[in-house]
């Protein structure tokens, strides 16, 4: 998968940062995403295993993402072990979520569900 297949047009980050931000992710889900489902159409979450330091990086990511990518809605939720990140779209970006969710999948060896 190309690093733009996920990144729709009205993504506002500059295009010089976006292979970066594309590294961030995949470091993300190569280090720490431990199961990956599809609770809805326009719903995907996120199991990532926690750590010292992780939520704040989830939270500091996820942040930034927004800043960029308006139509994200994330919700962090912080375990001892387990950190969940519920991402949602509206329709007309359900296949950017759709695209996330199989590179998240592509990217991590650890992935235990779908």
């Amino acid at each position: 998968m190309s690093d733009r297949t996920w990144v729709p047009r009205s993504c506002t980050l500059p295009t010089e940062e976006l292979p970066l931000r594309v590294a961030e992710w995949d470091g993300l889900f190569a280090e720490r995403l431990t199961a990956l489902s599809r609770p809805g159409p326009l719903r995907l979450r996120l199991d990532l295993a926690g750590g010292p330091g992780v939520e704040a990086r989830v939270r500091d990511l996820v942040e930034r993402e927004g800043g960029c990518c308006s139509f994200f809605t994330f919700t962090v939720t912080p375990g001892e072990r387990l950190i969940s990140l519920d991402i949602r779209v509206d329709r007309r970006h359900a296949a950017v979520l759709e695209a996330l969710a199989a590179r998240a999948g592509d990217v991590s060896p650890r992935r235990s569900g779908t």
